[in-house]
């Protein structure tokens, strides 16, 4: 039998200073929290950050255990390990406002399930951010619960749960296709089948670290690994498989054509790869430009971001070949078309489009 209280569950793998400032901002929350709280911080760094992670932890009065690698297996972890009946999940790289602990720890005693709050990504002025503003893809389901009363999902940057749902669903799932990615939406997904709804409230709010977007190789990387976690959801969720015009297949079966028609046509044929990528990309380009004005730095930043988030289709692309599903090249996965979702506004950002 669980106490009364709230349980904030934190894996982490390095990030000591994000980790350190999230733990400072949680004991500033938990003031304003009417029940106990307990922090369990669930770590798998090397062990210079090990050590470093275990001094925060005693000076923010957390508990720290070894986990495994993957991240949902952390969370696991610290759920196991939890004495409380309710549980905060949060990213190392992220900040809790003053009030998130209270505000979620009201809304589970009203009676839901679950609740989500937004996570809003800290601004910065510089060229991947402008670049990535444009994005469909990169944060877009941070900032649902902002937008929506419910959603079908939640990411687990800003996901407060009964424990005994939780319990009920199994918990996230442990070795999913990328170490982290994907877990969050299974969850989600598993916990609004079994009846437990997700309700959204847009003020209980964290704030994301802003090196998610400080470089163009760290966001090719986070959407290359979001592309590869909805092939992996497709094989656990197979009947949300909806037709998708993935450009890095479409590019890949050009050239193959081309090449093919090459010897028949004197060469002509490798001309069809450069000629359908410039139609794709002008195609993409004039939807993030969306309505601004065609100037030089919009259209600059709205081919830059079509380009990069072509990343996404590439993680499809690689992962349906991975798991030997090469009929799934032009399959993606369906990550908001339920009832699930009860937009409130609908969002400017739809996530796998």
């Amino acid at each position: 039998m669980s106490d009364q209280g709230l349980s904030v569950v934190v894996p982490v793998k390095g990030r000591v200073p994000q980790t350190r400032r999230l733990l400072e901002s949680l004991r500033e929350s938990a003031t304003a929290c009417e029940e106990p709280v307990e922090i369990l911080l669930v770590d798998d760094s090397e062990p210079a950050d090990a050590r470093a992670h275990q001094d925060t932890c005693a000076t923010f009065q957390a508990r720290y255990l070894r986990g495994p690698r993957h991240v949902g297996a952390k969370r696991n972890a610290g759920v196991r390990a939890a004495a409380h009946d309710l549980i905060l999940f949060i990213d190392s790289d992220c900040l809790a406002t003053p009030q998130l602990l209270q505000r979620h720890t009201k809304t589970l005693r009203d009676g839901v399930a679950a609740v989500a709050g937004p996570t809003f990504v800290q601004g910065v002025e510089n060229m991947v951010f402008r670049v990535m503003a444009r994005s469909k893809l990169l944060n877009s389901a941070f900032e649902w619960p902002a937008q929506a009363s419910r959603v079908g999902w939640a990411t687990t940057s800003n996901l407060a749960v009964r424990r005994d749902a939780f319990e009920a669903v199994g918990g996230f799932a442990e070795r999913p296709l990328t170490v982290v990615g994907g877990e969050d939406v299974d969850l989600g997904l598993r916990l609004t089948a079994a009846g437990h709804g997700i309700v959204c409230d847009p003020e209980a709010v964290v704030v994301h670290d802003k090196s998610s977007i400080e470089s163009l190789a760290t966001v090719c990387r986070r959407l290359v690994t979001y592309g590869r976690s909805g092939q992996w959801l497709l094989d656990v969720h197979p009947h949300r498989g909806r037709p998708k015009l993935n450009r890095v297949s479409t590019l890949a079966a050009t050239a193959a054509a081309g090449a093919a028609t090459a010897p028949l046509t004197g060469g002509a044929g490798l001309l069809l790869l450069p000629a359908v990528a410039a139609v794709l990309l002008a195609v993409d380009t004039r939807e993030r430009l969306g309505d601004d004005a065609p100037t030089l730095p919009a259209v600059a930043e709205s081919i830059a971001c079509a380009g990069l988030d072509w990343c996404f289709d590439l993680g499809e692309f690689i992962a349906a070949w991975q798991l030997g599903r090469p009929d799934r090249l032009f399959t993606g996965f369906g990550w908001t078309d339920d009832p699930a979702f009860v937009w409130d506004r609908e969002p400017a950002k739809r996530y796998g489009g």
